[in-house]
């Protein structure tokens, strides 16, 4: 699934190519995905020009000005699901299987989404985004001021459900999926089997900062290449090569070289070290 490295870096790639263009044309193909794609989409989007793309958590929102219709403004908001991507084509280059949404813009750019399983969704928002349920209950972003070890601490207290799925919780801190929670975890040195409100106020604060510094890694070398991820520019992602825990189990550790273990949390694979992470 691409988790938030892999969004904010399709958010960097499309964004030259379309802020500030033109709708000059929608296509819809396949209209049944995980959230159907609105029945008047076309009718709203073409005219319409993109104002600016922004990201919260693994949700892109592309701001909508004017419109065929008078209340054409509005936010478009993208979930790449657990294969989707968002690339951009040019006009002439045919369709592949899967290419379920295409916005074709005035200088000939094409907005094209593709998505194999359809469990993405594109949908309209009228008026702010951030009341849509969908946003509206979720944590601070991982790189933001208000995302730090006092408000894991905080929000711990009591908890005694492992930390790696207390971190994975969007109510807690957005975004920090099974990939760079795993590695986050590794570069605290914190045992991902550890109760969540048994962990110290300093050792929150290593994980906030391995946190920030493995996100913001993942985003300068373009997310991390699994089977079905590339950027918006069609790119794979490169972080994979220095993944220390994630997909490793059985291989040697690459600080004290012991053998990595595999459990399962909140049903999600976890591989640690359990000589290096306590």
């Amino acid at each position: 699934m691409p988790e938030l490295p892999e969004v904010e870096t399709t958010r960097r790639g499309i964004a030259p190519h379309v802020e500030g263009r033109e709708i000059v044309e929608a296509i819809v193909r396949q209209p049944r995905l995980r959230v159907p794609v609105p029945e008047d989409f076309i009718d709203r989007l073409v005219g319409s020009r993109i104002g600016s793309i922004a990201r919260r958590a693994k949700y892109l929102l592309l701001s909508i000005e004017g419109g065929c219709e008078e209340e054409g403004a509005g936010t478009l908001i993208w979930h790449l699901g657990m294969s989707g991507s968002l690339r951009i084509a040019r006009l002439g280059e045919l369709p592949k299987k899967h290419d379920h949404v295409d916005l074709v813009f005035d200088d000939g750019a094409i907005l094209r989404y593709h998505d194999p399983r359809r469990f993405g969704f594109v949908d309209w928002l009228a008026g702010s985004a951030e009341r849509d349920p969908r946003l509206a209950n979720l944590g601070p972003e991982p790189l933001s001021d208000a995302f730090d070890g006092e408000r894991l601490y905080r929000l711990s207290r009591g908890r005694r459900m492992a930390v790696k799925p207390f971190l994975m919780d969007n109510a807690v801190v957005v975004g920090v999926g099974n990939i760079y929670a795993s590695e986050a975890l590794f570069l605290a040195g914190i045992d991902p089997r550890r109760a969540a409100g048994r962990i110290s106020l300093e050792r929150y604060a290593r994980l906030a900062a391995a946190v920030r510094e493995v996100l913001a890694a993942a985003i300068t070398q373009g997310g991390t290449t699994l089977r079905d991820f590339v950027s918006g520019t069609g790119e794979p992602g490169y972080f994979k090569q220095r993944l220390n825990v994630y997909g490793r189990h059985g291989q040697g550790c690459r600080r004290c070289n012991g053998e990595l273990r595999l459990v399962t949390l909140g049903q999600r694979a976890s591989v640690f070290c359990p000589i290096c992470q306590k």
